[in-house]
């Protein structure tokens, strides 16, 4: 797996961001993605409320000023491959995913028209974002669930394919407000992942290129286990506890950037040495 450093823009949300008062993460979303000029597809292939869910951020887009704003409906698998919904991709500035269950996305989307009619658009350069299950797709391999509030085991994490928009990284989100860091260690020691991303409710890690910009209220914890010196994965059960010793942590808040080519922390001129 390697990351992606072609010029595209995505912005990954842990969840629960603000969609009532200044909605700075979601406005972001909406400036990228042309402002004024801005056409937001909304994908509810995640939700088993798709109308509701839907509608919901169509007044919150419409508010913050898109010009257009509409659900593709993709409750099959047949529905990925519709007409309809192609042409609706096809004239998207920006490409939304809800929240929900993340299972259901790659489910009805991966290896569909669909599918590639978005990776053409995000090549071309409309924005995608995602929420919650919306955010977890975005690596090539997703956290699909697993245990919160423990320590790092085998057993208490589940991995599948994801949508492959940020190739070589694993996300988790809700982190901080529901204890995933175990999980997430858990994962990226399965999966030999390099860098993993722990991403808070109401915050977002917006990339645009191969640098990451963090936004919102909380924070984005960055797992990088490129240098780590040992762990015992193949010597423990699954219920065992696991040992990993040599990870870097960064605890990165609003306006922190990081280097994704790098894996460092980019320090203003301000920032004072400790």
């Amino acid at each position: 797996m390697t990351i992606n450093e072609s010029k595209r823009q995505l912005v990954i949300i842990g969840g629960s961001e603000d969609k009532d008062s200044d909605s700075q993460i979601l406005w972001e979303f909406v400036r990228r993605a042309g402002d004024t000029k801005a056409k937001i597809a909304i994908i509810t292939a995640a939700t088993e409320l798709p109308k509701e869910v839907g509608e919901n951020y169509i007044k919150v887009f419409e508010r913050l000023g898109a010009e257009e704003v509409y659900i593709i409906d993709t409750e099959t698998r047949r529905d990925a491959s519709s007409s309809t919904a192609l042409e609706a991709i096809a004239k998207a500035t920006g490409i939304f995913f809800t929240g929900g269950n993340q299972a259901r996305i790659t489910s009805i989307l991966k290896d569909t028209k669909l599918d590639a009619a978005i990776h053409k658009q995000f090549s071309a350069g409309t924005v995608i974002a995602g929420t919650s299950a919306g955010a977890a797709v975005m690596p090539d391999k997703m956290i699909v669930e697993g245990d919160s509030q423990t320590h790092p085991r085998i057993e208490i994490v589940e991995i599948a394919a994801g949508l492959g928009f940020l190739p070589g990284v694993l996300i988790d989100q809700h982190f901080s407000q529901r204890g995933r860091l175990g999980r997430l260690i858990s994962a990226l020691l399965q999966e030999s992942a390099v860098l993993g991303f722990g991403i808070d409710e109401n915050t977002a890690m917006v990339v645009t290129d191969s640098q990451i910009e963090v936004i919102g209220k909380g924070s984005v914890t960055v797992v990088d286990q490129s240098e780590s010196t040992y762990n015992n994965m193949y010597k423990v059960l699954k219920d065992e506890p696991m040992a990993i010793c040599g990870v870097r942590f960064h605890i990165l808040s609003h306006g922190c950037i990081f280097d994704l080519k790098n894996r460092q922390p980019i320090l203003t001129s301000g920032t004072i040495p400790i």
